[in-house]
């Protein structure tokens, strides 16, 4: 890989770092939010709210540090791919938790951008 493609994934993975930490946390302050994204066949709505939380921000905190790059590019593959049957769900959902169907449509596309840029993650930095 050439060195500007070194600089452009660099850049991306800390993006998405800060993005993950900023997600996690707002899963502590502002739970009500991400409720309606939780099936309702689960249990526990907040404590899995919660522990998604504390993964998107351990994941986000991995890929910041070099020794820890790796496992955070692959937990970030496998959590986008946990979440995309939420996104797929939405879609079909009478009342989308993400607010309308038209959203609903947008993010889904999006879901699959992500597993795209963390597929690509995992495979320059997960040895």
């Amino acid at each position: 890989m050439n060195s500007k493609a070194v600089v452009f994934w660099k850049v991306i993975k800390i993006v998405m770092a800060i993005f993950m930490i900023y997600g996690g946390v707002q899963h502590f302050t502002n739970t009500a939010f991400y409720s309606p994204f939780v099936p309702d066949f689960l249990t526990f709505k907040v404590a899995i709210i919660y522990i998604s939380g504390i993964f998107e921000i351990a994941i986000g905190l991995m890929l910041l540090f070099k020794q820890s790059e790796g496992l955070g590019a692959l937990g970030l593959f496998i959590l986008m791919l946990v979440f995309l049957p939420i996104h797929v769900w939405d879609v079909f959902s009478d009342t989308p938790a993400i607010g309308s169907h038209q959203a609903a449509l947008i993010r889904l596309p999006i879901q699959f951008i992500f597993i795209g840029i963390s597929w690509k993650l995992k495979s320059i930095y997960y040895k």
